[in-house]
């Protein structure tokens, strides 16, 4: 097993809360389980997230110039992310606080981000 970077590592903790925080509202789920699609959703960010070329200098996903999520796997995380971001502060302030200050980092493009590796 490839052992993950720990910004990917918070990241795929960060979507995984969110997205149940989502789907407990949204699709009435029970006992931290998940309906199909967001199950289906968040076995596709993490896969996302494993492929990353970034990975510990990476942005939040919303921020990244490379958009590597489909269009519409993009719209369900806006969708989610909308709606879970600011209740996170509420289920999990450590993440919610990690979350934002990711978001605050400057977002590379690949040429700064291969040019950065090779210095």
């Amino acid at each position: 097993m490839v052992t993950q970077h720990p910004r990917i590592t918070r990241e795929k903790k960060t979507i995984d809360k969110m997205v149940h925080v989502y789907c407990k509202a949204k699709h009435n789920t029970k006992d931290n389980q998940l309906c199909d699609d967001c199950s289906e959703f968040l076995e596709y960010a993490f896969l996302r997230l494993e492929k990353c070329p970034f990975q510990e200098e990476k942005s939040t996903c919303g921020k990244c110039l490379v958009h590597c999520y489909q269009p519409e796997m993009r719209e369900k995380a806006k969708q989610i992310m909308r709606f879970s971001g600011p209740r996170l502060i509420y289920k999990s302030p450590v993440l919610a606080l990690h979350h934002v200050f990711d978001g605050r980092k400057k977002a590379l493009t690949l040429k700064e981000f291969k040019n950065k590796q090779n210095t």
